[in-house]
């Protein structure tokens, strides 16, 4: 499957949600919606979508924690999160919460399927396990483990983590990592280091040997020392 085709979309704003709807059903999309937080969680973990296109500011459980319990549930379906707030901080808190790309309101309604099927491409992995040192990656499953610890990535943090296996030990500039999560358009290099920061948390914060290094001004390296 070359492109997305079932979207969950979370969002409690009438207008929007039905707009939404309109425009992706007559792209061709299968579209489930939910109307609050609690709800929209209860779908994310019943069923399987290929996005979840999720409002930040919902009742009863606001997309935030929405999107960490969904990580902490080990789901790793991309998720879009939609928003009225437009500073650095809201967005930073949203990928460190496990949210793969951001579309502020109001956005035109080609956008918002471009951003889908952008999140739903990077999140398509190539086959063949990867290792480096005691860590292991599988690309098919966007499982890692390192000395029998399992890690749960998110669709962001598994891209990168991929990239820097795959050409290890050599360095990664961030443009380049930029490019491979987000596409030519979006994300930034904040945005990155939040990541690279969760990431390294998961594969390098309860062992001795650090692997995911800083190349200052430059871009970062996955390496055994």
């Amino acid at each position: 499957m070359n492109q997305p085709r079932s979207v969950l979309l979370i969002e409690d704003q009438h207008d929007i949600a039905a707009n939404i709807w309109d425009f992706l059903e007559r792209r061709g999309y299968r579209i489930d919606h939910a109307a609050d937080g609690e709800a929209g969680l209860a779908a994310a973990l019943r069923g399987r979508f290929d996005v979840i296109v999720l409002d930040l500011g919902l009742p009863r459980l606001d997309g935030l924690e929405l999107c960490r319990r969904l990580r902490e549930s080990d789901r790793v379906t991309p998720i879009l999160m939609l928003t009225a707030r437009d500073t650095l901080d809201d967005k930073l808190r949203g990928f460190a919460e496990g949210a793969d790309d951001y579309l502020v309101k109001p956005f035109a309604m080609k956008e918002l399927e471009a951003r889908i099927r952008a999140v739903f491409r990077r999140g398509r992995p190539l086959t063949g396990s990867l290792v480096v040192a005691d860590l292991h990656y599988d690309p098919a499953t966007l499982r890692a483990t390192r000395r029998g610890v399992g890690m749960a990535l998110t669709r962001a943090q598994s891209v990168i983590l991929e990239l820097l296996m795959r050409r290890s030990p050599q360095v990664i500039a961030h443009a380049e990592l930029i490019r491979a999560v987000w596409g030519e358009e979006g994300g930034d290099q904040a945005a990155l280091h939040t990541h690279v920061y969760e990431l390294r948390k998961l594969v390098d914060k309860p062992f001795e040997q650090t692997l995911i290094h800083s190349v200052h001004g430059v871009g970062y390296r996955l390496e055994a020392r």
